[in-house]
């Protein structure tokens, strides 16, 4: 299981990487191994208000549909279009296949170092 250095971690299972203000989302490799094969992403659309906490897309997997939150408030400035087509790249990817990029964010929560979240994961096996 991969823990990158270079984002901070959620502790509903996202990763979060800021550059220059805009902030990227996408699924940890901890969350896509538990989930199973991906085979549905739901998006939001560009434009659309993240609120922190709040549910703001989907996976399907052969398992369950599962919800994704909003780790910061802000407002999607892009969407990852290519997960619609090929939402498998998250199980092969999980740290390049992001969901959303995110600017003017008002609030972020308490995110994780990469230590952080490894034992926070471990907490809950």
């Amino acid at each position: 299981m991969e823990f990158r250095e270079d984002v901070r971690y959620s502790k509903s299972h996202e990763w979060v990487k800021e550059e220059e203000g805009v902030f990227t989302i996408g699924l940890t490799d901890f969350a896509q191994a538990e989930l199973g094969d991906l085979v549905f992403v739901n998006l939001p659309e560009e434009g659309d208000e993240l609120t922190i906490g709040e549910s703001f897309a989907d996976v399907e997997s052969v398992k369950a549909v599962s919800d994704v939150y909003a780790p910061v408030s802000g407002v999607v400035c892009e969407i990852n279009e290519e997960l619609l087509d090929a939402p498998e790249k998250i199980n092969e990817e999980p740290y390049g296949a992001w969901f959303v990029k995110v600017k003017e964010v008002g609030e972020k929560e308490e995110l994780l170092t990469a230590e952080e979240y490894k034992a926070f994961v471990e907490g809950e096996a």
